[in-house]
């Protein structure tokens, strides 16, 4: 099982596709962009239309032109550069966007409109928008081929900060200006032995709002649903996306994820084992983060496992979770190229209460830094059926941290090795784990404190030589133990500090796999 992204492409294309332009433009004749008469528009009668869409029988949608999309791969795609001078100029220059061409790898198109005073207007496409070189297959398409997706900049720059291509994909750049994991608006039958679905934006309605931000309504379809997500983005530090979710259900649906996020694990400082590069690590995130209905932190460091994994974290209306990116240190990475010490961390914010249901993390093995293979999303207890209407809402913080991270420690690693104890004979099959808590209430222990318990627990197994304490003068504490457990199935290990009745740190949960510890 794959998720069917390659991360490395988009993130190169995004790089590749734009052309420097110091020039603001208006939306203006002169400017080369066309537009079709206005039609009225709203939200809610795109929602409308999205329930009577779903009350229809799904048509398959064919590409026009597939021969010739299909000769332009990737190498042929990046030539084809989207003209400056056609910039589409949004909230006066602040949100200037420029648009994705079709290509392989993107063969449906997406109509694009832009919103003022309740009314759309469709953009028209024209070849003559782009840069095409004479050689390209793209020279062979018809003059009304379409777009593929777009990206907004920086005012006044080819930086681009946030990008929607491929499928109901969406990024940022994050605080620190480095594209990194996505967003997508559906987690459609992940990891299950039917195949996934991947939804796909079919329209997007560009608006300024008053205050400045972006407004993106996106008009959803696939097979088993059609939708609507309205967005409102907020930049300035943290990318801030206030989200409007409606989905409507043609058939059954046996897993479906709301707040998807999709990211990138390979090896960190935990597993040592895959450490085949030369980096020290490589990931877009570390971990997952859980804020539970009931107030518990949660912190579950990410696996590449040899097979594909789910779990499960069971919480009746939480409060957040998210994929995040804790370590921040360069030297922990060594890459100057990608820089994975700046990829931005992205906290899903439920609005309202969400009931009962469970965070789903999927771990699917990968062997390189281009794929995907890590999806994290929350999954209701009431399954959606056939003609069911689903409405969320919710908040997507793209930021270097959590938005909320309160007041207990947080872990900073997880490492394995052989356990037993140095300088006596290592038992066979066992495995030292040892996990550092650092900030919030740890940070305020003195370092010779006796009340510090740690707690430990493992659903299978034996622990032994527990043990914890303070590693660095007013901040870190550290725990260490063994874990000896027979077969291949996970352990699922649980810990955390207490000074008596006071729970001082998040708790750690780590899906320990024998196998791939002795290996």
């Amino acid at each position: 099982m794959t998720i069917d992204l390659n991360r490395r492409d988009l993130m190169m294309g995004l790089a590749a596709l734009g052309l420097a332009s110091q020039t603001r433009l208006a939306l203006a004749q002169e400017s080369g962009l066309a537009f079709d008469a206005p039609k009225p528009f709203s939200f809610d009668q795109l929602v409308e239309q999205a329930r009577q869409l779903a009350a229809q029988p799904y048509v398959p949608e064919v590409p026009r032109a597939a021969d010739t999309l299909e000769r332009i791969d990737f190498d042929q795609h990046w030539r084809i550069k989207f003209k400056p001078e056609n910039t589409l100029q949004l909230n006066d220059g602040k949100a200037p966007i420029r648009f994705f061409h079709l290509g392989r790898y993107f063969k449906l198109p997406v109509g694009i409109h832009v919103v003022e005073n309740g009314q759309a207007r469709t953009l028209r496409y024209d070849p003559k928008l782009f840069s095409i070189p004479d050689d390209s297959p793209a020279k062979e398409l018809p003059s009304d081929i379409g777009f593929a997706g777009f990206r907004v900049l920086e005012p006044n720059s080819d930086a681009d900060w946030l990008a929607f291509l491929g499928a109901a994909y969406f990024r940022t750049s994050g605080e620190d200006n480095q594209f990194g994991m996505s967003a997508r608006a559906l987690a459609i039958d992940v990891a299950t032995p039917t195949p996934e679905e991947f939804p796909r934006f079919t329209d997007f309605y560009l608006e300024p709002s008053v205050d400045g931000r972006l407004v993106i309504t996106c008009a959803l379809n696939s097979p088993r649903v059609a939708g609507v997500l309205r967005m409102d983005v907020k930049k300035g530090g943290p990318i801030v996306m206030d989200i409007q979710a409606r989905y409507f259900a043609r058939e059954d649906i046996g897993r479906f994820g709301i707040a998807a996020l999709t990211s990138m694990y390979w090896y960190s400082e935990t597993d040592k084992l895959r450490r085949v590069d030369w980096r020290p690590e490589v990931h877009d995130s570390d971990g997952l983060a859980l804020w539970t209905g009931t107030g518990e932190r949660i912190w579950r460091p990410l696996n590449n496992p040899n097979n594909v994994m789910t779990s499960t974290f069971t919480s009746d209306a939480p409060k957040g979770f998210g994929l995040l990116q804790r370590d921040r240190n360069f030297e922990n990475y060594e890459d100057d190229g990608v820089f994975y010490e700046r990829r931005a961390s992205v906290w899903v914010e439920p609005k309202g209460d969400w009931g009962p249901g469970a965070v789903q993390l999927v771990e699917i093995p990968t062997d390189d830094e281009i794929h995907d293979n890590i999806a994290a999303y929350w999954l209701s207890a009431k399954p959606v059926k056939k003609g069911d209407a689903v409405s969320v809402d919710y908040v997507l913080h793209w930021a270097n941290g959590e938005p909320y991270p309160g007041d207990v420690g947080k872990v900073v690693s997880t490492r394995l090795g052989r356990g037993g104890v140095a300088g006596q004979a290592r038992p066979a099959g066992v495995t030292k784990v040892v996990v550092d808590f650092d900030g919030g209430l740890v940070a305020g222990l003195d370092r010779f404190e006796k009340g510090v318990k740690p707690v430990v627990s493992a659903s299978r197994g034996t622990l032994s030589n527990i043990d914890a304490y303070s590693v660095k003068v007013g901040t870190a504490w550290r725990v260490t133990f063994d874990v000896a457990a027979e077969g291949a199935e996970p352990v699922e290990l649980r810990l955390f500090l207490r000074e008596g009745d006071k729970i001082l740190t998040e708790t750690w949960a780590y899906q320990f796999l024998p196998v791939a510890a002795r290996s």
